[in-house]
């Protein structure tokens, strides 16, 4: 999940998000993208869990334009409790 996830997010066109959403209708967590600041849960129907900013400003004063990098880079500081906590309630 996670490669497919980044794969998806480093891929987005321009500027945009890359989601991780909980998916009520079958209770599975998939991967998605929005372009520019189209919500989430309006496009898709998924429940947001985390989100990747993948506009420049984001990730340009440390990361330059290496997008992967900068994606690759956030999993280490993403606050895995609050993710949890959503699915949780996202469940409900």
């Amino acid at each position: 999940m996670k490669n497919d996830f980044s794969a998806l997010t480093i891929g987005v066109q321009g500027s945009g998000w890359g989601w991780l959403g909980y998916n009520t209708n079958t209770g599975s967590i998939e991967a998605a993208t929005c372009a520019n600041q189209d919500p989430l849960k309006a496009t898709t129907g998924l429940v947001p869990l985390l989100g990747i900013d993948v506009w420049e400003h984001a990730y340009y004063v440390d990361y330059r334009n290496v997008r992967p990098n900068y994606v690759n880079a956030i999993f280490d500081v993403v606050n895995w409790k609050a993710v949890e906590e959503r699915l949780v309630k996202a469940q409900g």
